[in-house]
């Protein structure tokens, strides 16, 4: 099972319960909703109007001496032949008038419901913690946003029309037959039961292949969104075979569900019609062995009325599929909306630090395993002051990078910002502090501006993006791009080189003028030239900063004040870099390999 996929649980939360709590999206939208209900009133009670008129007809055809409407408002005494086609058209008009205002208005409050929804569950994401996307996978996300909420918009909209039209159709139809007579009736609603038992039992059986459907269309979103963003890794390595039998499969899998889904269905309307139909079958029995004194006209009426049940009935019946889809939808929504935000106990506030980091003692494990990635560190760095970290790959580096700004949270052990833990300040006023550029550069679908100035940076001066640009040695690329500042990048800056794209990340920092610069492997995908200039660059930015480099490139950190060696989550070296080479331990066998490999490089 994939992450972001969960088992249908056997503690589900009840349909009601659910329901009840979309419902409570509704509240803003309650006179609208009033609006419709009274329209679906009027459109339910034109039923039994119609078998009314029938009433008349036909007695009028059976006594044409009393061919008169008698008890009719405005129309009382008028004659058959007139009175009827007149009565036809009020009806027709009073139910196509119900029909307008209950589509038309619950239409505008389901829309309304949606959009809420869908920004709920946007915003939900703006705020989960950083493990919430690791154990989830982007395809099941983005499926929920879309899919799922869109079988909310089923239940939101064509469900609850039919289920308000049709079921107070048959409420009006059930009140007319009572009234005309109350006996056969009751003997009609024998039948209801059976009705209840088999509606009850194709819920469940929609619910549960709904949630499979639900995690199939996730896998399916997922496989796609993977191919999509990969399609170089793909190509380059004949992935397309692959690829193609992998979405082939889950979208088998998901037409295999989908299947089941109608077939229930399928099953289920007729079943539902055959028990309904016999249930009218004995109803003319009835009509005919227990008539009464009841006119022709009398039980006209009464048959036509019952014979339009069955049509609500069966629409009620179908109607259960589209809520169970929704309820299954709703339900991994207000799973998601449920999950508790990033911890932000915080109350502490500065308008700007000076940007003295102490550890204490610092250790951490990812959720869900207890091997410790950070073993208890202990370091400080001074105001302005540059730090490199160096090691190999999964020393824990980057876990580092990522503890300070609190992605995520350790678990023994202090990080202390001017002195304050920083678990004290606000996330939001940690965060502005530090300004974080990271390998794996994310540019938005915007100009070139727009993406330096992203974000708290958005309306800065013209002058200073160009600046920061500048700073960053990327103006000279941006001014031979077709609209310069203003041209757009694509979707995470695909019309651009990974130079590029990275000096865009750090002009991005370096127009925030945070107090502390965390470079996690910043110069990584620069070549050669752009390294040397965005150095230069960087030599001058960190100027009265505090800056913790993360480096793989032994070259770029030469300068920094102090290095830190780290293996296995420790630091087991620290000092300059000619004190580390001079003391011949990690330092120099990582900076001895790393000389020969570039070496090696230039040679050839």
């Amino acid at each position: 099972m994939q992450a972001g996929q969960q088992a249908p649980s056997d503690t589900q939360p009840g349909s009601l319960r659910i329901y009840l709590r979309l419902l409570t999206y509704v509240r803003p939208y309650l006179g609208l909703f009033g609006v419709s209900l009274a329209g679906y009133m009027i459109f339910a009670s034109a039923q039994p109007m119609l078998a009314g008129v029938l009433k008349y007809f036909v007695d009028g055809l059976n006594d044409p001496s009393n061919a008169v409407l008698r008890g009719i408002p405005l129309l009382d005494g008028m004659e058959l032949m007139y009175g009827v086609p007149l009565m036809l058209v009020l009806i027709a008009a009073w139910q196509g008038l119900g029909a307008y205002l209950g589509n038309y208005y619950l239409s505008r409050v389901s829309l309304g419901l949606i959009h809420d929804l869908r920004r709920a569950l946007f915003d939900s994401l703006l705020h989960l913690p950083n493990r919430y996307f690791d154990q989830h996978n982007s395809g099941h996300l983005i499926s929920r946003i879309t899919y799922n909420v869109t079988m909310v918009t089923g239940a939101a909209t064509d469900a609850v029309k039919t289920m308000v039209r049709e079921g107070l159709s048959v409420i009006f139809l059930f009140g007319f037959l009572l009234w005309m007579n109350w006996k056969l009736t009751l003997v009609m609603m024998a039948i209801l039961p059976v009705i209840g038992v088999m509606v009850g039992s194709a819920n469940r059986k929609f619910r549960k292949q709904s949630r499979k459907i639900q995690a199939a269309m996730g896998d399916l979103t997922h496989v796609a969104s993977e191919t999509i963003q990969g399609y170089r890794v793909v190509r380059s390595f004949g992935g397309e075979d692959y690829e193609s039998a992998r979405f082939r499969g889950a979208s088998e899998d998901n037409t295999r569900k989908q299947l089941r889904m109608v077939k229930t269905g399928a099953i289920f309307t007729p079943s539902l019609q055959l028990v309904t139909y016999s249930a009218m079958g004995v109803l003319l029995f009835l009509v005919l062995l227990l008539r009464g004194d009841a006119s022709a006209g009398d039980l006209v009426a009464y048959i036509t009325a019952a014979g339009l049940l069955p049509k609500p009935i069966r629409q009620l019946s179908e109607v259960s599929a589209t809520i169970q889809k929704g309820l299954a939808g709703a339900e991994s929504i207000f799973a998601q909306l449920d999950e508790p935000a990033e911890d932000d106990r915080g109350t502490v506030e500065r308008a700007r630090v000076t940007g003295r980091i102490e550890v204490r003692g610092l250790r951490f494990a990812y959720p869900g395993s207890d091997k410790a990635v950070l073993d208890g560190l202990d370091f400080s760095i001074e105001p302005g002051q540059m730090v490199a970290v160096v090691g190999r790959s999964g020393s824990g580096k980057s876990t580092l990078a990522s503890l300070l700004p609190r992605f995520y949270h350790h678990s023994q052990g202090q990080i202390l910002i001017d002195g304050v833990d920083d678990e004290y300040y606000t996330l939001r006023n940690l965060r502005r502090h530090i300004a974080l550029v990271t390998q794996q550069v994310t540019l938005f679908n915007d100009t070139i501006a727009n993406n330096i100035a992203y974000g708290d940076l958005a309306g800065a001066p013209r002058a200073d993006i160009e600046r920061a640009a500048e700073a960053a040695y990327a103006r000279e690329f941006i001014d031979r791009l077709p609209q310069g500042f203003d041209t757009l990048v694509g979707e995470n800056g695909v019309l651009l080189s990974g130079g590029q794209r990275q000096r865009l990340a750090i002009a991005r920092a370096i127009l925030k003028d945070a107090p502390v610069l965390i470079l996690d492997e910043a110069t990584s995908a620069l070549d050669t030239e752009s390294e040397r200039h965005i150095q230069a660059a960087l030599d001058h930015v960190m100027e009265g900063r505090t800056t913790l480099v993360i480096a793989h490139r032994l070259s770029t950190i030469e300068k920094a004040d102090v290095i830190m060696v780290m293996d296995q989550g420790r630091i087991v070296e620290r000092g300059n870099h000619a004190e580390l080479l001079a003391a011949g331990g990690h330092y120099a066998r990582l900076h001895t390999l790393q000389f020969r490999d570039e070496g090696g490089e230039a040679a050839h």
